[in-house]
């Protein structure tokens, strides 16, 4: 069986190298395609053309971490490029979690730590960017996950679909692209996941957007970063966020956004917080 995800991975990766910033020697042959050739890449990699050539073809092939590792600083992959890599190849380094449950939950102990941060928005994304958990003050950052039905539950198809997000962030072209890179690479780790599948060829169907970017074939991972938000009641503001894998949850990522101290972005975080503080505030369970 041939693996098309690895194929047109390599293949666009390859097309994306500038060959003048390759470190290769001088070649007077022209160009007909952007980007190397297979057996540049070969070269640069220290493998055989026709190995190379197989493994774009998507053959049934599994490389070894050395040459995965050189495949990638030749495509100039990047540390994320090179995990989704592994994920496509199904590297025995990496290997792949069989089974895992349909429906993701939250452990108490973090619903606990959500509630502890009600200065600070925070949420946990689970596989293909669904939203298992958030505080009362994300909510009211972002929008009210727990408005919505359990299976519209997802970052990503919020932040395709919804008028509200696109007209909340003010960079959200950017920040729709990485949800879309962000989705592929958890696509690559659960290639089996059918509710990653459903969720691929929804958006597929509902937004240009997603079709054109999901194309492309690119990844990212988010560990950190910045947005830029016109909130309805805050007014403008800027939140830096760092991401945190959960130790016993892999599947899991706690989000927490904070501003500067003194900052326009601090005090409009705490106008929102004022805005929806209530006795009984705090973290929406399910039910």
């Amino acid at each position: 069986m041939t693996n098309r995800e690895l194929a047109d991975y390599l293949r666009r990766a390859r097309a994306a190298v500038d060959p003048a910033r390759a470190g290769l020697p001088h070649d007077d042959r022209v160009r007909r395609v952007p980007g190397l050739r297979r057996e540049e890449v070969a070269l640069l990699a220290g493998v055989s053309t026709d190995y190379y050539t197989r493994l774009e073809q998507g053959r049934a092939i599994v490389p070894s971490d050395s040459v995965l590792d050189a495949i990638a600083r030749a495509l100039d992959l990047g540390p994320t490029g090179r995990l989704h890599l592994g994920h496509l190849v199904g590297a025995p380094s990496l290997p792949r979690r069989r089974g895992t449950p349909t429906v993701q939950k939250v452990r108490p102990g973090l619903w606990q730590l959500l509630e502890t941060l009600d200065g600070a928005p925070a949420l946990i994304l689970g596989r293909r960017s669904d939203v298992l958990a958030s505080n009362a003050l994300s909510r009211a950052l972002f929008t009210d996950w727990e408005a919505m039905r359990p299976r519209e539950r997802n970052y990503a198809r919020w932040m395709l679909l919804s008028d509200q997000a696109r007209n909340l962030f003010v960079d959200w072209e950017d920040q729709a692209r990485v949800a879309v890179e962000s989705l592929r690479l958890d696509a690559g780790d659960h290639p089996d996941d059918e509710l990653t599948q459903q969720l691929v060829a929804d958006l597929a169907q509902r937004s240009a957007e997603f079709r054109q970017w999901w194309t492309q074939h690119r990844v990212h991972q988010r560990t950190h970063g910045t947005k830029r938000l016109q909130h309805p009641v805050a007014g403008p503001l800027t939140v830096d966020f760092e991401t945190l894998t959960l130790p016993g949850d892999a599947d899991q990522t706690l989000f927490v956004y904070t501003t500067p101290a003194g900052s326009s972005s601090r005090q409009a975080l705490e106008l929102l917080a004022s805005w929806i503080s209530t006795p009984t505030e705090g973290v929406n369970r399910p039910s």
